[in-house]
């Protein structure tokens, strides 16, 4: 995942450095805007390196990546209409070496192109700064999410991250005082299986052996028989 992130966002890095000074770019008047979300990608991949030096694999982190490579292809989809939003408009104007380019201007275009760009710029600048906050945002918590891993005693594990099922009983491997705890249960249960509702406690100390004896009679065939 990191090494994915890591190169989404050097391409997107490098594709608003490419666009950046096109004359595209510049009639729509985001390059400000595009600029600032190139530098906010380029933290992404500091904060990745250092994920990547501490060997860091935790939940909280894997889901951080998850959520800014979603946003890297979003990213690359904003550059791309800032581009072709731009190049429509530079294809709709007059030519910059006309007489009323030279006399009314701004930013090097025709006072007209000026006005139709207004839309247009506020729909790009939006959604860039959006996703630029975005993208800040899931920075935040990823840095908190390392700090936080940072200060954790070395070898503590997070319980959420070892979550696993397991046989807690592995079959033949119990011994003979289960063996005859079992049986005395199973003739207790079958005694009083005629009634309408009973209830058997198996209490003990930790590591006795009280979950293994309560499999073993309920996995018992004479019980299993008087269901």
């Amino acid at each position: 995942m990191a090494t994915v992130l890591f190169s989404l966002a050097g391409s997107c890095i490098q594709k608003v450095q490419d666009i950046i000074t096109e004359e595209a770019i510049q009639i729509l008047g985001v390059k400000h805007d595009l600029r600032e979300l190139q530098q906010t990608m380029t933290q992404i991949q500091y904060f990745l390196k250092d994920a990547d030096r501490r060997r860091i694999e935790d939940l909280a982190v894997s889901n951080c990546l998850g959520d800014l490579r979603d946003a890297m292809y979003d990213a690359d989809d904003i550059i791309d209409l800032a581009r072709f939003k731009g190049s429509k408009l530079l294809a709709g104007n007059p030519s910059s070496s006309s007489p009323s380019s030279k006399i009314i201007s701004c930013n090097g275009f025709p006072l007209l192109s000026c006005f139709c760009t207004i839309r247009i710029r506020r729909e790009i600048a939006v959604q860039v700064r959006s996703l630029k906050k975005r993208i800040e945002k899931k920075i935040a918590e990823l840095g908190k999410t390392l700090l936080k891993l940072e200060t954790e005693p070395v070898g503590s594990i997070s319980l959420t991250n070892m979550r696993k099922t397991a046989h807690l009983v592995e079959p033949n491997l119990v011994g003979k005082e289960i063996i005859n705890a079992t049986t005395r249960l199973v003739d207790l249960v079958l005694e009083y299986r005629q009634k309408k509702a009973y209830k058997i406690g198996i209490v003990g100390t930790g590591g006795v052996g009280k979950t293994t004896l309560a499999q073993e009679l309920y996995s018992d065939q004479k019980v299993k028989g008087a269901r």
